[in-house]
């Protein structure tokens, strides 16, 4: 059974091993960020202290080597041990399109 973390609208898969084909995402300035708030601004963000992002068609990936922590300045911060975690955002429906929830 893999592990679940949710912060808002991300949520967290631990999962055994990066999928292959996966290239790095640009960190901003010294952190990762998982997802922007489109109306706040605010983010879902890691230290890139021990902390990498990555994606393929598939999705995105976090690979952490070290205990890190996700914060966001409108939920609690998640301490998350070392491992590979697939990033899923919360998207919403509705009859005209698929969009992802905003912070």
């Amino acid at each position: 059974m893999n592990v679940h973390f949710r912060q808002g609208d991300v949520l967290l898969i631990q999962i055994d091993d990066m999928p292959p084909d996966t290239v790095p995402v640009e960190p901003d300035g010294d952190r990762v960020v998982l997802a922007y708030g489109e109306v706040t601004g605010h983010a879902h963000a890691l230290s890139t202290a021990g902390a990498a992002l990555y994606e393929n068609m598939d999705g995105r990936f976090l690979h952490l080597v070290q205990p890190s922590s996700l914060v966001h300045e409108e939920h609690s911060t998640i301490d998350l041990a070392p491992g590979v975690y697939r990033v899923v955002r919360q998207r919403e429906y509705t009859p005209r399109e698929v969009r992802f929830v905003t912070d």
